[in-house]
């Protein structure tokens, strides 16, 4: 009986450290999207996370490109620089859904999706436009 309550005791150490750490899982930072060398910075607003365009490729050599391919004219002239593309992101540790999202390579928006923490540096991120019609990329943490 007494070596019953040593394993349940040393199996309480052993995952308290993993579960403490699962808790502090934050979508926070820099990330690496997987079209153009693509750098968001996903950061807290209100009581919510959003996403901006921090890097991109197109960024490196037209430091002042404007999102050209927004499907509205009156938007066409704002620099993708800074460019909030993820807004109202709020949820569990791990997993939060918000919207809308937006992709300026493309234009293309989505009123709802996801992100989800796959891991401390690997972050699947979902926009949907209808139930069943998504869009999954998986992005990367990036080190400052």
């Amino acid at each position: 009986m007494q070596k019953s309550y040593i394993f349940a005791a040393v199996c309480v150490f052993l995952l308290s450290p993993a579960a403490s750490a699962n808790d502090k899982l934050d979508p926070t930072g820099f990330w690496k999207t997987e079209k153009r060398n693509g750098v968001v910075e996903i950061f807290h607003c209100s009581n919510a996370f959003c996403g901006r365009v921090i890097d991109a490729a197109v960024l490196r050599k037209n430091p002042k490109q404007t999102d050209v391919n927004n499907p509205d004219p009156d938007l066409r002239s704002r620099a993708v620089r800074g460019l909030v593309v993820l807004k109202n992101f709020t949820g569990k540790t791990g997993e939060w859904s918000g919207g809308p999202l937006y992709d300026p390579d493309t234009g293309d928006s989505a009123p709802r999706g996801r992100l989800r923490l796959r891991d401390a540096n690997t972050l699947e991120v979902r926009g949907c436009i209808a139930r069943f019609f998504c869009r999954t990329q998986i992005w990367t943490r990036r080190r400052p």
